[in-house]
């Protein structure tokens, strides 16, 4: 449904604003996932900037191959320019020893290979789709980026995840309503360590149960148990003895002896709850400094 007019009038100086911002750059490398932040700001980059502007799509084994086909199919619809980068986080022990600070390993590691794109390309700027609302949550990635000076288009028009979602629905974007989704190895236990293989595991259980009618699910990996989190609203379908037969039988064949489901349903980030506060604290410092700001074990891999 389209969004009404009075909001539509409501919102017009924060798209003024994003508009503006990103005509006042020569050229623009986008981080692009597919996600619906990300799509937008590389949509209204496009139809701003041109072919000033590239969509940078970082592929590895955390992103699921529905995901990547997805982002694809997205930017070929509407003609937005993509290049894939295969990004080697899994090569960084930093990363793949999976402690509160892997986020940033792995924006550290994209944003890495974007500078060196950029350079190579010739382009001027980086940016990524923080939105309004991201900057309230721990999301370690956010200093990776400003260590990295990758500007946030989004944010610094004050648009919410929400405003995004009705800008987009306006526009006719298919993705407008599309479920949050986050990099498979969000759904690796703290300090198991991130591989190929349990990757793979998460993405075919998640699989899985998109066959089986979820489609808001995350399948949470605590090595033979798989805590798998579904959507409040398919929970009362979820919960009876011939689904969870049905779901059981879906996960142990790809490894996990015990399977649960969360009677807390889906929620974002749900693995955030046993972290230290001074993991937390680290996400939400101020980066002023690319040299003295990043933590140890990143010094170790720059």
């Amino acid at each position: 449904m389209l969004i009404g007019e009075c909001e539509l009038t409501e919102l017009q100086p924060k798209l003024d604003t994003l508009r503006n911002t990103l005509a006042s750059l020569d050229s623009l490398l986008v981080a692009y996932s597919g996600g619906t932040d990300s799509a937008y700001l590389a949509y209204v980059a496009h139809l701003v900037l041109g072919d000033r502007m590239l969509a940078v799509i970082a592929d590895s084994p955390s992103l699921p191959r529905q995901e990547l086909a997805a982002a694809l199919a997205f930017a070929a619809a509407h003609n937005i320019p993509t290049h894939i980068l295969q990004t080697r986080e899994l090569d960084n022990p930093n990363y793949t020893r999976n402690d509160g600070n892997r986020c940033f390993h792995c924006k550290d590691e994209l944003f890495s290979q974007m500078e060196a794109t950029r350079t190579r390309l010739g382009f001027a700027h980086l940016a990524y789709g923080m939105n309004l609302d991201d900057r309230g949550e721990f999301r370690p990635g956010q200093k990776a980026a400003a260590l990295h000076n990758a500007l946030a288009p989004l944010a610094a028009a004050e648009l919410t995840k929400a405003e995004i979602r009705n800008l987009a629905r306006e526009a006719g974007l298919t993705l407008a309503d599309k479920p949050a989704s986050a990099c498979l190895s969000s759904r690796i236990e703290y300090g198991r360590a991130v591989t190929s293989e349990n990757l793979g595991q998460v993405e075919r259980a998640e699989d899985a149960l998109h066959a089986l009618g979820f489609p808001q699910v995350r399948v949470r990996h605590h090595g033979e148990l798989a805590r798998v989190e579904i959507a409040r609203s398919d929970l009362p379908r979820a919960l009876t003895v011939v689904m969870l037969d049905r779901i059981t039988a879906a996960l142990r064949p790809l490894g996990f002896i015990y399977v649960t489901l969360d009677t807390q349903g889906y929620r974002s980030g749900s693995m955030n709850d046993v972290l230290p506060v001074s993991a937390i604290a680290f996400a939400h410092q101020p980066s002023t400094d690319a040299a003295t700001e990043r933590p140890e074990s990143a010094r170790e891999t720059s």
